[in-house]
């Protein structure tokens, strides 16, 4: 307006906006009304996730597709975070939230969070009522009363909303002070958001002192924070769980395996017997499956099809068939 009219001034846009603000209140649309949360102490306890694929972090070169689940105290603003290699899951939460407990030494009377949409997408009605009552159940375990706010209405759970933009943004500089978002292994990107969390709290050691002292005792032990699986290896040495083949020792063909599986691996056991840990896969965003692949648990003594033994060979069939790609 000042490029096409010079003459009215540069004044004009403090009066424009005053009149602007004027005709809103006289004719503009009715705003939503948000009254403001006292939060009482030792009273709510929050957990969220959020998404850090802006921040381009490596591992020894390669991007990380992660999340953080984040907790927060409302009322003394204790934080702590926790790497989340998969989507929002109740194996997630569930590991997330009992580290963040254990490290609190205590518990609030109220646990809440959003509804947890993406941890229930692609299931099927029994499956979200088993993960109700796990949720149920995990809760009940450190006697905390569970609430979710109202799909959508990001504002109601604004106590922690809020404070992962503030958290990322901390996070964002950190690496630009350390000068490079590569790290050597995952164990040392923990460790950084760890050192980052505990500064964070830090500033508040008051108030979270005064919190802790009302909490919750926290029970003698902490409950499953993963889920049992039964799986059958198949001849090719391995079994599929969730669009991811695994090998396993040779030995173990026929056998049938209770698989727990957590966000970042598996435990497998034979009866109640603890056999091998593996790293967890994932399958491809496309939905394509994956593999991880043990070469040392290809039986040396046992030829495959093509007669190769020991390392398999690129004529031997698991390579045709995408295994050992």
């Amino acid at each position: 307006m000042i490029r096409r009219h010079p003459e009215l001034g540069a004044g004009i846009r403090r009066t424009l906006e005053r009149r602007i603000r004027a005709w809103r209140a006289i004719h503009g649309e009715e705003q939503e009304v948000i009254f403001r949360q006292t939060h009482e102490v030792g009273q709510v306890g929050l957990s969220d996730f959020t998404d850090m694929g802006e921040l381009g972090v490596t591992i020894a070169g390669v991007p990380l597709d992660h999340r953080l689940y984040h907790f927060r105290l409302a009322y003394c603003g204790f934080e702590h975070a926790h790497v989340v290699l998969g989507g929002e899951s109740f194996v997630a939460l569930a590991e997330g939230l009992q580290n963040a407990l254990w490290s609190l030494g205590g518990a609030p009377r109220e646990h809440r969070t959003d509804s947890l949409s993406a941890a229930f997408c692609n299931l099927d009605r029994n499956a979200r009522d088993d993960l109700t009552r796990q949720y149920e159940d995990l809760c009940a375990h450190y006697g905390m009363r569970p609430s979710r706010n109202n799909r959508g209405i990001a504002h109601e759970n604004g106590a922690i909303e809020s404070s992962h933009g503030h958290l990322k943004r901390t996070i964002a500089d950190a690496l630009l002070l350390r000068g490079t978002a590569d790290f050597d292994d995952l164990a040392a990107y923990r460790g950084f958001i760890d050192e980052i969390v505990s500064r964070r709290n830090a500033r508040n050691a008051k108030r979270i002192d005064h919190e802790r002292a009302t909490l919750q005792a926290l029970p003698d032990r902490r409950t499953s924070d993963y889920e049992e699986v039964i799986v059958r290896v198949m001849s090719s040495g391995g079994f599929t769980l969730r669009k991811v083949f695994y090998t396993v020792p040779s030995r173990l063909i026929g056998h049938q395996l209770r698989v727990r599986l957590y966000d970042d691996r598996l435990d497998v056991f034979v009866g109640g017997t603890h056999l091998v840990t593996l790293p967890r896969g994932r399958p491809h965003p496309n939905g394509k499956h994956d593999q991880v692949v043990d070469y040392r648990h290809v039986e040396p003594s046992t030829p495959c099809a093509n007669g190769c033994r020991g390392v398999a060979s690129a004529s031997c069939s698991l390579f045709n068939i995408g295994v050992f790609n």
